[in-house]
């Protein structure tokens, strides 16, 4: 269940020794895809204005060649009067200087010269026919295939945390064991795929993940691999307080049931449903579980993990914990999203992350 990202960064880590997260690794390969972009369109650039000096010049030698009179310049008697062309260069388009549609495509209209501040894509030249991109909230949700998100239903934040007093300072602390929330770009790279099957026997039969995938629709149903920082300095008798909180949007009003269910080795031991309303904001409907209580089996799994003795020990305990949470219409019973959540322990260094993958059946 390793991506891409993380199997690259793992590599850096065995032959360099140094640590780099996905995010880096991302962001590292991004750069060097717009570096090799800035390379190619030189290149053309180079090219298209090679082939319009040897145009230029033949254009002259056009001209030296043509009969001359001796007296006023004239043609000489008999010959008709020659129309000189000017010829454009030829399968060159004059805006990107890259090659011309083939015989045969429909017209393509000139468009206006961008303004000078301007400057797409990180200050590179626009590109000829760049279309006109709607407001982002006609776009999917999220950026849907980027993201949790489906043409309906988008998940905007999903954390578990606990809060703790802090009696030297009257205040309160908040320590993430999982969190989803950073925004998701244009640019970032599509969500991967990976087969259903290979989890179906970490859910339960009934009502479970198999059952709900054949029922769809299966653009909504996502898994993600968390690794829980469990790095925190507190004793459990600080009546600390434990909680659930996530965010959703989406175009349309309704009203959403939760379902989050807690498995071990397969089979459910615990099931929450939350009812949520929606809240119109900035144009969108937004749902908030906000501060939802753990449950009493929850925390103290929480406590039992986090004094196993090593990190090994944790991982293979947590290798037979999943939660599944369902997010259904509650009027029509549409399944909006379903995301299936597995778990390792993170390290201190790393603190909480997460990689998303998009379930299909292969």
């Amino acid at each position: 269940m390793y991506g891409r990202n993380e199997l690259i960064a793992r590599y850096i880590k065995l032959k360099t020794g140094k640590g780099r997260s996905r995010k880096q690794v991302s962001s590292h390969i991004q750069v060097l895809g717009r570096r090799k972009l800035r390379e190619i369109q030189a290149k053309v650039r180079m090219a298209g204005a090679s082939t319009v000096s040897m145009i230029s010049m033949n254009d002259s030698k056009e001209k030296m060649m043509l009969p001359t009179s001796s007296v006023g310049g004239g043609l000489p008697h008999g010959f008709p009067p020659v129309q000189k062309k000017v010829l454009p260069p030829p399968n060159l388009n004059p805006i990107s200087m890259q090659p011309s549609p083939p015989f045969g495509s429909p017209p393509i209209s000139r468009f206006q010269q961008e303004p000078e501040d301007v400057k797409p894509f990180g200050g590179l030249p626009p590109p000829p026919f760049l279309p006109q991109l709607p407001p982002k909230a006609e776009l999917g949700l999220n950026w849907e295939g980027r993201a949790i998100a489906t043409p309906k239903l988008s998940l905007v934040e999903f954390s578990a945390f606990m809060e703790f007093h802090q009696p030297e300072t009257d205040s309160y602390q908040q320590h993430l064991f999982v969190h989803i929330g950073e925004e998701t770009q244009s640019s970032d790279p599509m969500v991967e795929a990976i087969d259903v099957k290979q989890i179906y026997d970490k859910f339960p039969e009934k009502k479970g993940l198999r059952e709900l995938f054949d029922k769809g629709p299966q653009n909504a149903f996502f898994l993600v691999k968390f690794w829980a920082d469990l790095n925190y300095n507190i004793e459990e008798e600080a009546n600390a307080f434990y909680g659930v909180t996530s965010r959703y949007e989406s175009n349309e009003r309704m009203e959403l049931t939760c379902s989050t269910k807690l498995c071990s080795f397969g089979k459910q031991v615990v099931e929450k449903v939350e009812t949520e309303y929606a809240q119109f904001e900035n144009g969108r409907f937004v749902y908030n579980i906000h501060r939802s209580p753990m449950c009493e089996y929850m925390i103290n799994f929480i406590h039992k993990l986090k004094h196993l003795p090593a990190k090994y020990n944790k991982n293979s305990v947590l290798e037979n914990f999943t939660i599944l949470q369902v997010i259904t219409n509650r009027k029509t019973e549409e399944t909006l999203l379903c995301n299936a959540y597995v778990f390792e322990v993170s390290t201190s260094e790393y603190g909480a992350q997460h990689h998303i993958y998009r379930l299909v059946k292969d």
